[in-house]
């Protein structure tokens, strides 16, 4: 873990991915993350994928390295244990990620009557306070329309990748920080409201697509080309598959140099007066003459060769690979330093990430494993929370808290 926010105390109340990941970052950078849970997990608490005993690889993803505490969140008395814990005194404190409802026993205007300057960062499914997931906001922005090959016609096409809810998580956390920078010059706290339809939108107004559409209509489908410039999967003659990109000229001349096509991408360029030099929205627009040429030349070699070439000559390419062959690969998990084998609350031992920023002014130390449920729940109620021995005892024999001393196993 880096150590860069070390002393920043945040609090998180959360489920799913996008506020979890908001705090798992924030965590991994150094600050201490304490979640605080339903006693028996929250809704995402046993989510797929499952280790084999029924512990969720899912759930210990996003809680890497994150303090666990588990309250009866159904009844007053532990909703009032949640906000003294994300009120709680100190400068370093005061800073609470949850994505509960806005109206409701979290809402900002009773949090911050208990403490003024509170930092709240609420992640949101849609900004008038309606639910949404990633996969609805995806079908709602059209993208499973432009997503496949272009015979699927109107048949939409889902992608796998949660794609708005990383982003949303990681655009939570940078605004935490930036409300956090505000409370230190100004001494004002505030919420701040991240919804998750607002960064879907957003996004595809910055890359152009919004634009696009309003002057353009609906992009259409391009199968596994790449919109725009030159990058699409070929087959080599021993039956390997490439994914092989051109964005800059450098990266095109050295993909022309390797296959040895030179004299072909003259005679196209002559033949429909064009360069494709420089300008990577040429070599899409005449990807019908280039992609055969590049098919064939791909077609005469063998996959270990072309590697090797395409590497030597600094090119943009990627094999095609099964998520398994990916994972069990040494440099891309065994002997990369972002990974270290440790032991999680579903008594498995594997490979985990830490930060995946390389900061040089500070150390990258082995990540921390996820706490089992309410491991914690004990230590920070005594110490944040005010609660001395006696009281914490009545809670938990009357089921407002929950504990447990089950650790991973080592």
């Amino acid at each position: 873990m880096y150590s860069l926010l070390s002393g920043m105390r945040v609090v998180e109340a959360s489920s799913f991915v996008a506020c979890p990941t908001a705090g798992l970052y924030l965590a991994q950078m150094g600050a201490e993350v304490i979640r605080v849970d339903q006693i028996g997990g929250g809704p995402d608490f046993r989510r797929w994928p499952q280790a084999p005993g029924g512990g969720s690889y899912y759930w210990e993803g996003l809680n890497k390295g994150k303090l666990s505490v588990a309250l009866d969140l159904s009844g007053p008395e532990g909703r009032e244990l949640l906000a003294r814990l994300a009120t709680a005194p100190g400068e370093q404190g005061g800073v609470f990620l949850t994505n509960f409802p806005v109206n409701g026993f979290l809402s900002w205007d009773n949090l911050s009557a208990l403490r003024r300057d509170l930092v709240l960062t609420r992640v949101m499914g849609r900004a008038d306070g309606g639910p949404a997931l990633d996969y609805t906001v995806a079908s709602a922005l059209g993208i499973p329309f432009i997503t496949g090959p272009e015979s699927l016609g109107d048949e939409p096409v889902n992608a796998v990748l949660p794609a708005w809810d990383l982003l949303t998580g990681a655009y939570a956390a940078f605004a935490t920080l930036a409300a956090l920078r505000h409370r230190e010059r100004t001494g004002e706290g505030q919420e701040v409201r991240v919804p998750l339809a607002d960064v879907g939108i957003a996004t595809i107004a910055n890359l152009g697509q919004l634009a696009e559409t309003l002057h353009g209509g609906d992009r259409k489908r391009y199968g596994n080309d790449v919109f725009g410039a030159f990058g699409r999967d070929f087959t080599t003659r021993d039956g390997q598959r490439f994914m092989l990109m051109a964005i800059t000229p450098r990266q095109w001349t050295g993909l022309v140099s390797v296959l040895g096509i030179g004299e072909g991408v003259a005679a196209i360029e002559k033949a429909r007066d064009t360069s494709f030099a420089t300008d990577e929205g040429e070599r899409f627009r005449h990807r019908d003459a280039l992609f055969p040429l590049v098919e064939q030349a791909v077609a005469r070699r063998d996959g270990e060769e072309l590697a090797r070439a395409l590497e030597a000559a600094g090119c943009c390419w990627g094999p095609y690979r099964r998520m398994e062959q990916a994972v069990r690969d040494p440099e891309t998990v065994g002997a990369n330093p972002l990974f270290s084998e440790i032991a999680q609350p579903s008594g498995e031992t594997y490979a985990v990430p830490g930060a995946m920023a390389t900061l040089p002014a500070c150390d990258r130390q082995q990540p921390r494993p996820a706490r089992p449920l309410g491991a914690d729940t004990e230590r920070v109620l005594t110490d944040l929370g005010g609660l001395d021995s006696g009281e914490f005892a009545r809670l938990v024999d009357r089921g407002i808290v929950g504990v447990t001393d089950r650790e991973p196993r080592s």
